[in-house]
């Protein structure tokens, strides 16, 4: 007979939030898996009980060599950034979920869930949340001992999403349950040690407070800019265009070169919220001008002093690379991109002269790289009087420029 693999949620109560089925699947295992609060649940346990230490990957080849009957226990629902995920597509198991601990958290408020966005900073960064909840009405967030209710509020402060009140709810379904609400610079003075470990945060947008809508093509003049000499930017139009160009995803790894006021860096982080936005600048002036338009746009993106090539090394590999602009080292910067940039993925460069755009397009054949050139030629209107006239943008060669076998292999 064929051993079995079952992966059983269970919530807070222990035990008592299992039926009986599950409980009689456990009692005639003979391997009982999980965490060490959820083995404590029973006590009168027959078999082995191991606790899953280390990484899941390890877990996964024991659990593939094993013949007796086994139950792994996970909180709440195990699908919901839970080890079920994992373990189901490596293994062949049954997976019975229980409540999870957002369910039970919307249930205390009242509210409904569907339309919130659920989010978890649990063994993450909070790099990127910014541009993730921009705009949401309502949110909820699995946190840990490092993401804690005043480290969220804190963060949010810090990028003004100050039209938020936070619904915390500790230890759901057990025997210390709490929940209580809070605003935000009420909460971001509580330290670490003020919640339970066990917590979920939700974030309700205040209807009172409106906070201003940035579609795409933000204006030019949105942006904090080098003083005097304003035009340090990648204009409105071409910024449109270039991001087009990138064809992002939500979870694009994008990086910004030469990125100045950051203008294409924030619009790429809320076209790619799930992703991540790595940028660099060498004038730190500029780069000061971009990390304050961060904040009022609230896109949270790693903007770092440099002159590329050099400090992209820190970078994760990208689905996407822009090129603002380059301090004269085009080949060098062009080579490290083309080998970092992912399978599938895309360059896209503005230039604005002749000889860039020459540059740029022998630098990339001698890559393998196939590319596609757009002159734009721009006007804007202008009020003259009470007439009104056209004035020039000066005109920018856009380079895309992908891998040449990709595109043979779309074809074939």
């Amino acid at each position: 007979m064929e051993r079995s693999l079952r992966i059983i949620g269970i919530g807070d109560e222990g035990q008592a939030s299992l039926p009986l089925q599950a409980l009689a699947w456990i009692k005639g295992s003979g391997l009982l898996v999980g965490g060490e609060r959820q083995l404590d649940f029973f006590p009168e346990y027959e078999g082995e009980k191991r606790v899953i230490k280390g990484g899941l990957a390890l877990l996964a080849d024991e659990l593939a060599k094993e013949t007796r009957d086994t139950v792994v226990l996970a909180s709440g629902d195990p699908l919901f950034y839970g080890i079920g995920g994992y373990l189901g597509g490596k293994l062949k198991a049954e997976i019975y979920p229980n409540v999870s601990s957002v369910q039970l958290a919307f249930a205390r408020l009242g509210e409904s869930w569907q339309d919130a966005e659920l989010l978890s900073v649990h063994g993450r960064s909070l790099r990127g949340l910014a541009q993730q909840l921009d705009g949401k009405a309502k949110a909820a967030l699995l946190t840990d001992a490092d993401n804690h209710p005043g480290a969220i509020a804190r963060y949010l402060l810090d990028f003004g999403m100050t039209e938020y009140r936070a619904f915390v709810a500790e230890n759901l379904g057990g025997e210390t349950e709490r929940t209580s609400w809070h605003e935000l610079a009420e909460l971001a003075e509580q330290p670490a040690d003020a919640f339970s470990p066990l917590n979920v945060v939700i974030l309700k947008k205040d209807a009172g407070d409106v906070v201003t809508h940035w579609p795409l093509g933000i204006p030019d003049e949105e942006f904090a800019q080098r003083k005097p000499d304003k035009g340090l930017i990648t204009k409105r139009e071409v910024r449109v265009l270039s991001l087009a160009e990138l064809a992002l995803r939500q979870d694009s790894i994008v990086w910004d070169i030469g990125c100045c006021t950051g203008s294409v860096a924030i619009e790429a982080a809320k076209l790619a919220p799930r992703g991540a936005v790595y940028a660099i600048e060498k004038n730190e002036g500029d780069l000061a001008n971009c990390q304050a338009n961060m904040r009022k746009f609230r896109a949270d993106i790693t903007a770092v002093h440099g002159k590329a090539p050099d400090g992209l090394e820190t970078f994760a590999d990208p689905d996407a690379v822009f090129i603002g602009g380059t301090g004269g080292e085009m080949r060098e910067l062009l080579s490290v991109c083309c080998a970092r940039l992912r399978a599938g993925g895309r360059i896209v460069l503005n230039a604005v002269t002749l000889e860039n755009l020459h540059e740029a397009a022998q630098a990339f054949e001698a890559e393998g790289y196939e590319t596609r050139m757009t002159l734009a030629q721009l006007s804007r209107s202008k009020p003259i009087l009470d007439l009104t006239r056209f004035e020039a943008l000066n005109p920018v060669f856009i380079v895309t420029a992908w891998r040449r076998e990709e595109e043979e292999a779309d074809q074939g």
